[in-house]
């Protein structure tokens, strides 16, 4: 029932995230927090984290975020150094994270589970952006109005 709650709550905050249309420039800082948030209750709900363990693996999930960013700026114009120190960052991370849920599954999911939700989200903005192509005007530039009913 728990997961079954977390589940549709997960859908309605990624549906509601990707209803707004971002400005021309791209997606405003506020709108990271939303991902962030969405991507919380993701990774929560898919490796069914007890209140136990997500008060633990928080904290050690967002240092090994900072320091995945922080070798990112580093590394910027390196590809293959940055991947290099990213797979040393996450052997570092694994027997912490491994401390934490218990099994070496769930750890590997873990790491499969950031590729997975950033995959739902590119899916979901290029639906977005193809269902708002869909409601130009003949090329001249004006917009539909969404469908009745909303999206």
């Amino acid at each position: 029932m728990y997961k079954q709650l977390l589940n549709v709550i997960f859908l309605l905050s990624l549906s509601y995230l990707c209803n707004a249309q971002p400005p021309q420039g791209g997606m405003p800082p506020r709108d990271f927090a939303k991902v962030e948030a969405l991507k919380t209750a993701f990774i929560t709900n898919e490796l069914n984290l007890t209140v136990d363990e997500a008060q633990r693996f928080w904290p050690v999930y967002n240092a090994y975020l900072k320091e995945l960013k922080d070798t990112r700026k580093e590394k910027m114009n390196d590809e293959l150094a940055f991947e290099e120190a990213a797979l040393a960052i996450k052997k570092k991370y694994r027997p912490e994270f491994k401390k934490i849920l218990n099994d070496e599954a769930r750890v590997n999911k873990l790491f499969s589970l950031e590729h997975k939700f950033r995959d739902a989200l590119r899916k979901e903005m290029e639906r977005r952006m193809q269902m708002r192509n869909q409601r130009m005007n003949g090329g001249n530039g004006r917009m539909q109005p969404p469908p009745a009913g909303g999206f």
